[in-house]
């Protein structure tokens, strides 16, 4: 009876369920009357919707927030934001500490797993420091916001605004209160370069940020840290000159500006794809081309133990390592003087497989049930399991099985589809096998 109660209650099943638990109740909350604005209601379906896009830190909306939403349904979206940004393990650590409790054994084997760390030790300092970068973070980017907001919107408002704008950045939400994201502000470089600052450090993940901080030099970085680090600049770099150069004579979006206002717009819109789903330019003129570039962004997502979702930049980086390994006829994959060990290259191998399959199943679905065309429909999916929430705009218009759909898609790719797979599975107890089946080959490609 023990052994079972401790299967079913190991770390990646707590964490697929208090996740579970965490959107049931933001669903029920936001289809509380006090939650909608006078005169306006919503559906369960689109409350849950809604609640899974809040705590998987998405975007994805079917329903206007700011014309929807009262403030008290605003303040929950932004709650889970928050909750979904940071994990809830780690917020449960916050209420813990501040109560003078201890944290168990267990407790920390579930931040261990929720941080995505590889050792135990120190899990708890590590919460700390998260919630210490997180406010730092937050703080000042809201003080940054505040410095345009509040002229435009009045204090009140404007300081409001700042606040849930800073917080759905850094968590990699893309949630917005304004009407059509931030094209008001596309020319804007205060608010562009505070939002996108507070998007790709929010995507580079606690560890990184902490190590940066104490180290602050590139030779005593560790592997996981320089990948992270040279792959995030490398697809910036990467995402800045797609949208550039396949916008930039498209009168729908780049080429409508004077060719020097359209070099923020192309870097801005590089980077929400890296899981935030905020834009200044519209996504449903993007030509086909430059969405399916997004797609490959969105794929690939933030990094690991971060507030964004995707199969996570190390685990790209490992993919590349590891082709170019086997191109050139080398048994092991390295990188920065380091060799990677067998069982992280399968697990990246694992994710990404495990991804694809359920993009494609996502997309065959939801091809089946709703009226877009096929690059609409499949970069839906992509910015759903990406957790970026950025959308062609056939968000609102999804039936109920698509709303569904998307919100599963949401789910896995904020929890990640490997935690879910062990979620399911058994846990059995590791030891030595005492046989093994005979090898034989087969034939590849």
């Amino acid at each position: 009876m023990h052994r079972n109660g401790k299967n079913l209650l190991n770390p990646p099943r707590v964490l697929a369920l208090g996740l579970l638990v965490v959107i049931g109740i933001g669903a029920l909350l936001l289809k509380l009357p006090v939650a909608t604005a006078t005169g306006t209601s919503i559906s369960f379906v689109d409350a849950v919707f809604t609640a899974t896009s809040a705590t998987a830190v998405t975007g994805l909306t079917v329903v206007h927030t700011a014309d929807t939403f009262s403030l008290f349904g605003e303040l929950v979206i932004l709650a889970l934001i928050q909750i979904g940004g940071l994990g809830f393990m780690t917020m449960s650590v916050l209420a813990a500490l501040v109560l003078g409790r201890k944290i168990t054994l267990r407790e920390r084997l579930l931040i261990q797993e929720s941080l995505n760390q590889n050792r135990i030790q120190g899990v708890v300092r590590l919460t700390r420091s998260v919630l210490l970068f997180t406010l730092a973070f937050e703080g000042t980017g809201a003080a940054l916001l505040a410095i345009r907001l509040v002229p435009d919107l009045g204090w009140g408002r404007g300081v409001y605004f700042a606040v849930f704008h800073a917080v759905s950045a850094f968590c990699n939400a893309g949630f917005d209160l304004f009407s059509a994201s931030l094209t008001a502000y596309r020319d804007d470089y205060l608010v562009n370069m505070v939002i996108a600052g507070l998007i790709i450090f929010g995507g580079l993940g606690f560890a990184v940020l902490l190590e940066v901080n104490q180290m602050r030099h590139w030779r005593k970085l560790s592997l996981h840290s320089k990948l992270v680090l040279s792959s995030t600049g490398i697809l910036l770099v990467f995402g800045f000159a797609a949208v550039l150069l396949l916008e930039f004579n498209n009168q729908a979006t780049l080429g409508q500006f004077p060719v020097g206002q359209r070099f923020l717009p192309a870097f801005f819109q590089a980077v929400v794809p890296r899981t935030a789903g905020f834009f200044t330019l519209p996504i449903g003129e993007l030509r086909p081309v430059t969405l399916l570039a997004m797609m490959f962004l969105m794929f690939i997502g933030a990094s690991s133990g971060s507030t964004g979702g995707g199969i996570k930049t190390n685990t790209f980086s490992v993919l590349l390592l590891s082709l170019y390994s086997m191109l050139i006829g080398r048994a092991e994959t390295s990188a920065f003087r380091r060799q990677l060990p067998p069982t992280t290259v399968f697990k990246a191998f694992a994710v990404s497989s495990m991804s694809l399959m359920l993009v494609g199943v996502a997309a065959l679905i939801l091809l089946a049930t709703e009226k877009a065309s096929f690059e609409r429909v499949l970069f839906e999916v992509f910015s759903a399991f990406g957790t970026v929430g950025l959308s062609t705009g056939i968000t609102p218009s999804l039936t109920t099985t698509g709303k569904l759909v998307i919100s599963v898609v949401m789910y896995v790719g904020r929890l990640g589809p490997l935690t879910l797979g062990f979620a399911l599975a058994q846990q059995a107890k590791r030891r030595g096998q005492a046989w093994h089946y005979p090898e034989e080959t087969i034939l590849i490609g």
